[in-house]
């Protein structure tokens, strides 16, 4: 990212329904027909469960992705956003196809567009769509999900059908990313943002899928620590350990490597190769670890959950590789602070943000120390958000 250090520390502004409406017209010349928003999320717990058959917690977070939309021209779909500077990509509504470079983002909303379809939901004959936000991309909150989401709710009530049930619109997100945008992911992201409630985590059960909520702890609050080292999951290395994990559980005999508990893993793990034994086993302590935190939310317990949040980082470090030196460092500097209860990365890896729990004893003074530490060391600072947990995804 080209910029100085102001560029690097000053979040997004928070677009409104205001601005977003007024931004629609200026660009397309008429009022917007509908609006949504989608929040981003973090990831609670449950680093790369979601598509091993596992559980995970996630919760959605008070910054966003907007979406507005009018019909448009039949046959035709013009996208434009914000942050590409409201350049307009035209695109055929009959056969659309993948986009590169500067306009790579529109292929969330296209797969929206071809997933309503596959999945024999109404599409209408045309529209116009224009997208803002204040979630920093690549920092491992899901703007990608929330966009896909967001995309959805509005061309359904253009198009005039019933809408489908969060978890319906769950599926036809993830179906957008993993057959059309090409990243293999789970269910953790499009299930968080689709069937959130406000200052609950979604507990999410990928086998079935199977949703419930649970309390987010009294007296705790998230940080985020975004490192603005990119990630950018479409490169490989996120399906190089999907691939990994699948062929463990092929060698284990099991058809998830969440259906072993660390026991059961611990006997059958001998035969395997030194690193689908260090993938399978972060995996299978993993699920352990997000058991555990939801009795430990359950009791109140929160030191117990701090401590699985920062073993839940030590694993994907040592074990699943999909940490980096910048997200190390902010966790080993958080960890032990006053009021830092745990820290972990939070998403995929490979780059994007840490996540910490922390009481109010941890104040604005000690984020900004953290940063200055990081600078000295990476040569700019963290973003710091202070983050609350939000309901899903809706139309306005």
């Amino acid at each position: 990212m080209d910029g100085g250090m102001n560029d690097l520390v000053t979040p997004l502004a928070a677009p409104t329904e205001d601005s977003v409406a007024r931004k629609f017209s200026e660009i397309y010349g008429c009022a917007p027909a509908v609006l949504a928003r989608a929040p981003g999320r973090v990831e609670f717990i449950g680093n790369h469960t979601d598509y091993n058959g596992g559980a995970v917690l996630g919760a959605a977070i008070n910054r966003q992705v907007w979406v507005a939309a009018g019909p448009g021209e039949p046959g035709r779909l013009r996208l434009a956003s914000a942050s590409a500077e409201s350049r307009v990509c035209e695109v055929a509504a009959a056969g659309v196809t993948r986009r590169t470079g500067g306009e790579a983002w529109v292929n969330y909303p296209l797969g929206v567009w071809q997933a309503l379809a596959s999945c024999g939901l109404p599409r209408p004959v045309g529209a116009d769509i224009f997208v803002d936000t204040d979630l920093p991309a690549g920092a491992g909150l899901s703007s990608s999900a929330a966009l896909e989401l967001g995309t959805a709710l509005v061309l359904l009530r253009l198009a005039g059908g019933a809408m489908p049930a969060a978890e319906v619109l769950a599926q036809v997100a993830r179906r957008a990313e993993n057959e059309f945008v090409g990243v293999p992911c789970g269910l953790l992201d499009q299930g968080t943002i689709a069937c959130a409630q406000p200052g609950r985590l979604v507990h999410l059960d990928c086998r079935g899928p199977v949703y419930r909520s649970v309390p987010f702890p009294a007296g705790a609050e998230l940080r985020l620590f975004d490192t603005r080292h990119r990630h950018a999951l479409v490169d490989g290395m996120y399906a190089r350990r999907r691939g990994e994990c699948a062929e463990a559980a092929r060698r284990l005999g099991v058809e998830w490597l969440a259906d072993l508990t660390p026991a059961e893993f611990q006997l059958r793990a001998a035969g395997l190769p030194a690193e689908l034994l260090l993938r399978a086993r972060h995996v299978v302590e993993e699920q352990a670890r997000v058991a555990g935190t939801v009795e430990a939310l359950a009791a109140g317990d929160l030191r117990r959950v701090g401590a699985l949040l920062t073993a839940s980082h030590r694993s994907s470090q040592h074990l699943f590789g999909n940490t980096t030196p910048e997200l190390d460092f902010l966790v080993d500097r958080l960890t032990g602070r006053p009021g830092v209860l745990g820290a972990r990365l939070t998403g995929g890896g490979f780059g994007g943000a840490v996540m910490a729990l922390v009481t109010p004893e941890f104040g604005a003074g000690a984020g900004a120390a953290v940063g200055a530490e990081f600078a000295q060391v990476f040569g700019h600072a963290p973003v710091e958000l202070a983050l609350e947990v939000g309901g899903g995804a809706g139309l306005l």
